[in-house]
């Protein structure tokens, strides 16, 4: 499934360097063009908002009448509105067994993987892989957190991007920000790139512009040490 032709030794070192890198061209083309259909056509999303159980999806109306309460909770502070498919949850409840997303949560716990995730880190104790599959249609949007949870081992975070032809003012962003609050990079999700962050990392997705095209579309989660006992 990951191409052929990545040499990751230079994302290696600027991962280690930085403590974050987007490498492109990370799966094989055929693999990218399933995944990116699979999210566009056959996914069966809910709408996911901080603190309130998923919904089906605010399209139309339902998002005119619930994204304005959604926008005055998240002047509060940390808060969240976009679609998802949690991959893990699916899988172990048997649902939805034709989506080739199962086979990719699968190729994602691979020893196969799992030593390839170890290689790019450094990092011997990456054990497993979470996932889940997000779509954030416009006006949507993720604000400032760092992915800390202490309990769940969480090591490196991830995001398969699987968005064609993104466009910069389309929003939708994956930025990064420092520890006094100011902007410091931001990371085009690029269709086949994978965006690999260290955690904790202050970090936010851009609200996605009115105008934008396409969904925002992606597999993000994290990549896990063991649990403590």
């Amino acid at each position: 499934m990951i191409s052929n032709e990545l040499d990751i030794a230079p994302y290696r070192q600027r991962l280690a360097q930085n403590g974050r890198v987007q490498i492109p061209g990370f799966l094989q083309a055929d693999a990218a063009d399933r995944l990116a259909d699979c999210l566009r056509r056959e996914v069966p999303w809910t709408t996911a908002e901080r603190g309130l159980p998923d919904s089906p999806p605010w399209t139309g109306d339902v998002a005119r009448q619930r994204m304005p309460e959604a926008y005055r909770r998240a002047a509060a502070g940390f808060h969240f509105v976009y679609d998802r498919y949690l991959m893990v949850e699916a899988m172990r409840e048997g649902r939805d067994p034709q989506l080739v997303l199962h086979a990719v949560l699968a190729f994602f716990n691979s020893p196969e993987y799992l030593g390839f995730i170890r290689e790019l880190t450094g990092d011997s104790s990456l054990a497993m892989v979470g996932a889940q599959a997000t779509r954030y249609l416009p006006g949507q949007f993720l604000r400032v957190h760092d992915d800390r949870h202490d309990d769940e081992a969480r090591r490196y975070a991830y995001v398969l991007n699987l968005s064609r032809n993104w466009e910069v003012d389309w929003g939708g962003l994956l930025h990064f920000v420092d520890e006094d609050g100011g902007h410091r990079e931001a990371m085009l999700p690029r269709f086949n790139s994978l965006s690999l962050f260290k955690v904790p990392a202050k970090h936010f997705v851009g609200v996605v512009a009115p105008w934008a095209q396409e969904p925002r579309l992606a597999i993000t989660g994290w990549w896990h040490a063991p649990p403590a006992a």
